[in-house]
C-alpha cells in the first residue's frame, strides 16, 4: 500500500474513518449523542475551564476508543472470517478497552455534576 503524503488527503481519509464509524456503529452515535448532552449540561453548569478540559479529554478519548475497537473489529473480521476463539477474545478485549474508558468518563461526569445538582436542589 502506497503512503500518501498529502495531508489534506490524510484528513479527507481521516474523515472518512469517522464519517463510517457514525454509519456503522450504534455504540458511536450513543457516545456521540452523550457527548452532546454533557456539553450542554456544561453550558447550563457553567463548569469552569478545568471541569471542560477533563469533559473533552475523556469524552474524545472514548470517541477515539470506539473508533479503535471498529478498526480491531473490522481486521479481525478480514483475518478471521470464520469463528476463532482467538478471534472472538481479541474482539472483546478491545470492546472491554472501550468499556473502561466509558467507565472513567461517566465517573468523571459523575463527579463534575453531582455537586452541581445536588447544590441547586438542596441550596
Amino acid at each position: 500500500m502506497k503512503k500518501n503524503h498529502n495531508r489534506i488527503s490524510s484528513f479527507r481519509f481521516a474523515w472518512k474513518g469517522i464519517v463510517s464509524t457514525w454509519k456503522t456503529e450504534p455504540n458511536f452515535k450513543i457516545h456521540f449523542i452523550l457527548l452532546a448532552l454533557t456539553i450542554t449540561a456544561g453550558f447550563l453548569f457553567h463548569i469552569n475551564s478545568t471541569e471542560w478540559i477533563m469533559i473533552v479529554m475523556v469524552a474524545t478519548s472514548v470517541l477515539a476508543m470506539e473508533i479503535m475497537n471498529t478498526a480491531i473489529e473490522t481486521l479481525t473480521d478480514l483475518e478471521s472470517p470464520e469463528y476463532h476463539a482467538l478471534a472472538g477474545k481479541t474482539k472483546d478485549l478491545s470492546a472491554a478497552a472501550v468499556l473502561v474508558f466509558t467507565i472513567g468518563a461517566a465517573l468523571t461526569g459523575l463527579f463534575i455534576f453531582v455537586p452541581k445538582i445536588y447544590s441547586l436542589l438542596f441550596s
